[in-house]
């Protein structure tokens, strides 16, 4: 459905992507797991065409045309959705007003049925829907933003670190939904996460990226069963002492 192969991404002199390669599947949930600025939001921004002149070299690939090159407003028209590291969400426009905008490359004659579907998955935001986006807490936030790109009934949408700032109990029911969008309305994800624990609960496919390259690939099953991915992002230390204790810091297999 998307692929993206062998990019490079420069910041001025800096490669933030040393050439990354990627597939995402049709209906499926795909994370990426990495530690800040690993170049996961990089590589994000970098298909939308967010960064300027970007992808220095390689190739990105929508169903059989290249999207690299092309202004971002186009590649959302190709319904692709990006819900962006803290929200982002309109603070002087209402909740109401905020989903309307998520609507506007589809005209208005969708939004009654479109209004129905979010508030089913929010239906805080129903109750909050004449109220300024800018007073919402950070959680009804992440759901205004996620609501909002989910009112273009997006092909794909990218979802750039949703639990950052949230509490465990919001992280849960973000994470629940997600999984919701992606099997009732069929809607591919991308998921850039730092949580690897919820990401991996929810997705079909991983990957893990260290320092512009992607290092590991697999199923959550083959990812959480990797010693280093196990030490190192789910926090579960296998190498200890007869005391309890580990002996010694343990260098990644991949570095």
């Amino acid at each position: 459905m998307l692929e993206v192969r062998n990019i490079e991404t420069l910041y001025g002199l800096v490669m933030a992507l040393r050439g990354v390669s990627l597939k995402l599947s049709e209906n499926k949930i795909t994370a990426i797991l990495g530690a800040n600025g690993a170049g996961k939001s990089t590589l994000i921004k970098t298909v939308m065409g967010l960064i300027e002149d970007q992808p220095d070299k390689g190739a990105i690939w929508l169903d059989d045309k290249r999207i690299d090159g092309k202004d971002t407003e186009d590649i959302v028209r190709l319904g692709l959705a990006y819900v962006p590291e803290g929200r982002e969400v309109f603070e002087e426009l209402t909740v109401l007003e905020n989903l309307l905008m998520g609507a506007y490359t589809r005209g208005g004659s969708h939004g009654k049925a479109d209004l129905k579907m979010v508030y089913g998955l929010f239906p805080r935001l129903a109750e909050r829907q004449r109220q300024l986006a800018g007073t919402l807490s950070g959680g009804e936030q992440q759901m205004l933003a996620i609501g909002r790109a989910l009112m273009m009934r997006p092909r794909i949408m990218f979802l750039d670190e949703p639990s950052l700032g949230l509490s465990p109990l919001l992280v849960r029911e973000i994470f629940h939904t997600i999984r919701l969008v992606n099997r009732e309305l069929g809607t591919t994800i991308l998921l850039v996460e730092q949580n690897a624990n919820m990401a991996l609960s929810v997705c079909h496919h991983g990957y893990v990226m260290e320092n512009g390259r992607f290092v590991l690939a697999g199923t959550p099953q083959e990812l959480m069963s990797d010693e280093d991915v196990r030490e190192f992002y789910l926090g579960v230390r296998s190498e200890v002492s007869v005391k309890g204790f580990q002996r010694y810091k343990r260098k990644k297999r991949w570095r």
